[in-house]
């Protein structure tokens, strides 16, 4: 059973983080807690794109970003796994250098300096050289970069189907246990 966080920072891609909550709340019996951070940026990014406050709707834990209190602000919380997406650049530039300003970049720095799971769903396009040091600098140090790159050989059909193209690559990459698309199956 896994003990996780879902950080939602302020990039474009709301429909990554609904879907992913979406399907948390259907596999609960695969993990023992699910706790959230959103910053106030994705809560005006979420309603622009989406047109609502689904962020306000789930079962989960929240936890505000200056909540140096929660359990996975520290190694002893024992979370095994931390998925930022969407991850600003920005959030990723903090990771990198070791700022721990907010609780969302505080619990990546414990993620890895524990050895465990830090999934960042970039979103932003293109690159330019800071960036793909600092996600070259995030890898080296055990976290994974998922660019929030859509596949379509399983013919989406829906915004919502492209964007879990994307959910369930990372719920793969989190060591879920998925019905999806694989490639070669029929």
């Amino acid at each position: 059973m896994k003990r996780i966080v879902i950080a939602i920072a302020g990039a474009s891609g709301s429909i990554y983080s609904k879907l992913l909550l979406d399907r948390l709340e259907k596999l609960r019996d695969q993990w023992d807690e699910v706790s959230l951070v959103i910053t106030e940026n994705a809560k005006q990014v979420w309603e622009t794109e989406l047109g609502d406050e689904g962020y306000k709707k789930n079962s989960f834990k929240n936890f505000g970003t200056s909540d140096f209190t929660a359990p996975f602000a520290s190694g002893s919380g024992k979370y095994d796994t931390m998925v930022i997406i969407p991850c600003s650049m920005g959030t990723l530039g903090r990771i990198a250098t070791g700022i721990s300003n907010d609780l969302i970049s505080r619990a990546a720095d414990v993620i890895l300096k524990e050895r465990r799971k830090l999934i960042c769903v970039i979103r932003d396009t293109p690159y330019n050289l800071i960036h793909i040091r600092n996600m070259e600098t995030v890898t080296l140090a055990g976290g994974i970069i998922c660019p929030a790159s859509p596949s379509f050989y399983s013919k989406p059909s829906s915004v919502e189907q492209v964007g879990a193209t994307v959910v369930d690559r990372v719920l793969d990459l989190a060591g879920f246990d998925i019905k999806t698309f694989r490639w070669g199956e029929k």
